[in-house]
């Protein structure tokens, strides 16, 4: 979606796009592809049309090398995540179940370790309860969690560089950057409060 992201608790509104952090599923490179389809992955944004993405991943191809079967559930897992960027099991479950009734919960846990195991997905905890799953990305990046709204969007692992280097350097701690989430209040939801005390 090129104009931003949707909040999660509130999906009539967009987080808005540019001057800070990009869209969730805006960019990056998708597990280890070629430039080509690496470059077909990135124009898809975070709606997903039809199979393109499992196409462009080799998905059937990955499944295969693994001794796995191509199952229709572990399609639509796959473009579910594709078109929800961060989500949890349950929102999967939830958009798979709008194709395929007969999908239960523990076909998508199952479908997403898999997935998972495949370097196709990976998952994220953003805050207590479930883990939200995404495509996989070569790019590392924060991500920044609204405490209002829910808005989860992304920023470039260069804002916080300074704090990764600082904690290596005092601690011996290296942060994984794509599980590292910073909390607080979206640019909407600040304006907001700002207007209401203002």
């Amino acid at each position: 979606m090129s104009s931003g992201a949707l909040s999660p608790r509130n999906p009539d509104r967009a987080v808005p796009p540019g001057g800070g952090p990009r869209p969730v599923g805006s960019g990056g490179r998708v597990g280890r592809l070629s430039g080509a389809v690496a470059a077909t992955v990135r124009a898809m944004g975070r709606t997903v049309p039809g199979d393109a993405l499992g196409d462009a991943l080799g998905l059937q191809d990955r499944l295969r090398a693994g001794g796995y079967r191509l199952t229709p559930q572990r399609q639509l897992v796959l473009r579910a995540v594709g078109e929800l960027g961060h989500a949890t099991p349950e929102e999967l479950a939830t958009a798979v179940r709008q194709v395929a009734t007969g999908v239960n919960i523990s076909t998508v846990y199952r479908t997403l370790e898999l997935l998972e195991q495949l370097g196709l997905v990976r998952h994220t905890h953003l805050g207590h309860g479930a883990p939200t799953y995404s495509i996989s990305t070569d790019d590392d990046h924060v991500h920044l969690v609204c405490r209002d709204c829910g808005a989860i969007s992304e920023a470039s692992p260069e804002v916080v560089t300074p704090v990764v280097e600082q904690l290596a350097a005092s601690h011996g701690f290296h942060v994984d950057v794509g599980h590292f989430a910073v909390f607080g209040r979206c640019r909407l939801c600040a304006a907001e409060l700002d207007g209401a005390h203002g």
